[in-house]
């Protein structure tokens, strides 16, 4: 029979599982206490929610969140860290800390999800890399203002010169 605890910790997880907006599923053998609460330090700066809890329980909060298809990474050691933020956020810290671990066991992102959408670990790289939203908003910005400032620039510009030939042919017509 399951203990008040488990039945507390159960509720927690499938509330973290169903308020985030990113999942990113991580393997933490081989990593160190300091190596672990640096990387906890540097996520929750950042948000991130870094949780490692038994598989057990958190395959019950997966799937009574809606994620049926998380199972199959929900073995060994595993840590699962929760953003509300960008996607590509915990993607960096968590991709910048692993690749900086030691390379003989060096421990992997096994997938995430991002909107529900699932992604294996191997593209967390291209998630990682990615610019943050605020910087994709304003490319997007100018992008769309860099031709209408260009259109705008030669309307005023064909305006002066309509306002320019008008002016000198009333002044012909006052000389003349």
């Amino acid at each position: 029979m399951p203990t008040q605890a488990k039945i507390d910790l159960v509720a927690d997880l499938t509330k973290q599982f169903s308020e985030a907006d990113n999942i990113y599923i991580a393997d933490y053998a081989g990593l160190t206490v300091e190596q672990i609460t640096q990387l906890r330090k540097n996520l929750r700066e950042n948000g991130v929610r870094f949780i490692v809890a038994k598989n057990t329980m958190m395959r019950i909060a997966a799937k009574d969140a809606g994620y049926d298809d998380m199972e199959q990474y929900l073995s060994g050691p595993t840590a699962i860290a929760f953003s509300k933020a960008d996607a590509n956020i915990p993607a960096k810290i968590l991709y910048d800390a692993y690749k900086e671990f030691d390379k003989v066991k060096k421990p992997e992102i096994k997938a995430f999800y991002v909107d529900r959408q699932p992604f294996t670990g191997a593209d967390v790289e291209r998630m990682a890399k990615l610019p943050t939203r605020e910087v994709l908003l304003s490319q997007l910005v100018s992008a769309v203002e860099g031709p209408i400032s260009g259109l705008v620039g030669t309307l005023d510009a064909m305006i002066r010169e309509l306002v320019g030939t008008i002016d000198a042919v009333a002044k012909q017509k006052a000389e003349g």
